[in-house]
């Protein structure tokens, strides 16, 4: 068993490093499904198999002294220095390799459901949601509020609430699943979403915006004009770049692009059913829907609600819807 151990943590390790140095393209869902399955096994094998051998062999040792003893009263023998308290601990002892392996179970089941089915973390790499969400914010995100979804695999199990206008969402890159994207809900299923000249209009009506005082962006040293918009019944700010042309340049080919119409003034698609267009507050610098296509259903991860930290400024910690 310390063979076959050994090699299964040196495979643990070794995908690891192969992630962290770019070899391969990691998924810790994954990951952590196989850690929890593998300490999991380990840890009934403990329970029910090599805990109960342990204490059979320490019961006998216990019982070979007790005989010990009752030999030697026979004899006459009253001051005896029969002492197995120390050979006893040893037989009890959980080798290392139950210890990296069933003594983790316990720990990686808490983080493998709290993290599949309840929230999980995620940090914000770029500026696309600017100035809701900052560069280097570490947000929770709510697993459940859209319905539950099997880890790995990510098919749904409950209905949960569908996604809203205005809703901050993680979801799988649909060009690229393993990768999580951060952007705020812009058109649900059914939505004729228009953004032109740097206006958003759904369903043939334009929205609300509130012009604010310019937003200083401290990771570029510049000035950008600020809005407030409302989608549904929220209010989030967002920014504009007036040196960024309204159409736009380079959109990929996707699934449902004839869905979308574009022109030197931007782009207007009508959101197909079990989809949804995706837009980042920062408008004019965010990869999204206008450029790669909408978001399936089955690619949702979670609604992003809360930054629990951030480094630079402890000041970012709160709710942001």
């Amino acid at each position: 068993m310390q063979v076959l151990t050994s090699f299964i943590l040196a495979a643990f390790v070794g995908y690891a490093a192969s992630w962290y140095f770019g070899m391969v393209e990691g998924n810790f869902a994954l990951l952590l499904f196989l850690a929890t399955v593998v300490t999991g096994i380990y840890w009934f094998a403990e329970r029910f198999y090599f805990l109960p051998q342990r204490l059979k062999a320490a019961a006998a040792l216990d019982a070979e002294s007790s005989k010990r003893r009752e030999e030697l009263r026979k004899q006459g023998i009253t001051q005896m220095d029969v002492d197995v308290s120390t050979a006893r601990n040893a037989i009890l002892a959980q080798p290392w390799w139950l210890d990296w392996t069933a003594g983790l179970f316990p720990v990686i089941i808490s983080v493998f459901f709290l993290r599949s089915f309840l929230f999980e973390p995620f940090k914000i790499p770029s500026g696309s949601m600017i100035p809701t969400l900052l560069v280097g914010d570490l947000i929770l995100v709510n697993k459940f509020h859209y319905g539950v979804r099997l880890p790995v695999i990510n098919t749904k199990i409950t209905a949960g609430t569908p996604p809203q206008r205005g809703d901050v969402m993680v979801f799988r890159y649909p060009p690229k699943p393993s990768l999580d994207y951060i952007k705020r809900v812009v058109g649900i299923p059914g939505d004729e979403v228009a953004y032109l000249n740097k206006r958003l209009t759904i369903n043939g009506k334009a929205i609300e915006t509130v012009a604010l005082p310019e937003f200083f962006d401290e990771d570029v040293m510049r000035y950008f004009k600020q809005y407030e918009e409302s989608l549904g019944d929220k209010k989030h700010r967002l920014l504009n770049d007036d040196d960024r042309p309204a159409f736009v340049p380079g959109a990929d080919d996707f699934v449902f692009k004839k869905n979308c119409h574009y022109s030197v003034e931007g782009v207007v698609c009508k959101v197909p059913e079990g989809h949804y267009f995706m837009m980042g507050d920062n408008r004019d610098n965010s990869l999204d829907s206008r450029y790669w296509g909408f978001v399936p259903d089955k690619n949702i991860v979670g609604k992003a609600f809360f930054v629990w930290m951030n480094f630079s400024s402890f000041k970012r910690i709160g709710s942001f819807n």
